[in-house]
């Protein structure tokens, strides 16, 4: 008997052709699943969705998104024992990297397919469910720059592009952070509270080695004196995300707690998982182990080749090259 399962499908997400991007999750998913198809609309989020399907009894849940997609459908399937399935096709698909679940629709589709599954922290940010990040300042007006005509042109580049344009009106705001054991003070021109982040969220950088699973929520608060230093410690901080090594720039600092209230002045904007959400002040809360994903093994053994799909491939045996 097939398990029943909700699939959230958010048909404006990504660069590809939705009709035939759906086509193949059913058929990849539909021998095991039985599966009810929903469609995203600006009238019907995929919150209400998931909600829905929970009420009605599913044995999981899968969405096909971008980042806030998935985060809206995780916050109904928090706190309970029904695991959710990602199939990225966002710009970014920052959660999907962060977790390591593959970002082709066959592979994303394969590993629920094994049902593997892993329990991880989520978060609260004034109420509202988090997956991956609350960014402040900085992060916030380049994500608001790039917008879906941008994305749809350049893809996870109009981050890129936003960026380098906020670096002309980088501002600097006073910020007062309280963590569990202490209130500290300090100005800034970002900050990031992350549960999980992959390296390419450069600013959630500070520590590196973000874990999901600790219990705790990672802060980075990025202080340059002007613009010449923000690009240093921007790049600093893709090094340390490429490395796993922690910041040691004076400008760049870190700490881990498990909530934050953060208040700025002026008031900043907040994105919140890619979607912006109003202005600071900020409360945000960790809930430990409060999401069940399907997600690869981490020991599982890793490819070490790909050759398949080369144009005019052509592979011998060695013995017969040599002979």
């Amino acid at each position: 008997m097939k398990r029943t399962a909700c699939l959230i499908f958010n048909p404006v997400a990504g660069q590809g052709n939705p009709e035939q991007e759906l086509a193949q999750i059913q058929a990849l998913l539909g021998d095991k699943f039985e599966l009810d198809t929903q469609l995203t609309t600006p009238e019907l989020d995929a919150d209400e969705i998931a909600r829905q399907a929970l009420r009605q009894g599913v044995d999981a849940l899968f969405v096909s998104g971008g980042d806030g997609t998935v985060s809206a459908a995780a916050s109904a399937v928090m706190r309970t024992e029904i695991p959710l399935g990602v199939i990225a096709r966002g710009t970014a698909n920052a959660f999907a990297n962060a977790l390591g679940i593959p970002t082709t629709i066959e592979a994303a589709c394969e590993t629920i397919l094994k049902d593997q599954t892993k329990t991880i922290d989520v978060a609260l940010c004034n109420g509202l469910p988090m997956v991956l990040l609350a960014g402040i300042g900085f992060e916030a007006e380049t994500v608001q720059k790039a917008n879906r005509e941008v994305k749809n042109r350049w893809g996870i580049l109009a981050y890129v592009i936003a960026g380098l344009r906020q670096l002309r009106e980088l501002e600097q705001f006073e910020a007062e952070i309280e963590a569990d054991d202490k209130i500290i003070s300090v100005t800034a021109s970002a900050l990031t509270v992350a549960n999980a982040a992959p390296p390419t969220s450069i600013l959630a950088q500070g520590p590196a080695g973000l874990d999901v699973s600790d219990g705790l929520l990672d802060l980075t608060i990025v202080a340059p004196a002007n613009r010449t230093s923000a690009i240093a410690a921007t790049y600093h901080l893709l090094q340390s995300a490429l490395s796993g090594a922690p910041t040691d720039r004076n400008d760049i600092g870190y700490l881990r707690s498990q909530r934050f209230k953060i208040n700025t002045n002026p008031p900043q904007k907040v994105v919140l998982d890619g979607e912006m959400i109003g202005k600071t002040p900020i409360e945000v809360e960790c809930i430990s182990e409060g999401l069940t994903v399907f997600a690869p093994d981490p020991d599982a053994e890793i490819p070490t080749e790909k050759l398949e799909g080369l144009p005019d491939l052509v592979i011998e045996p060695k013995d017969s090259v040599d002979g």
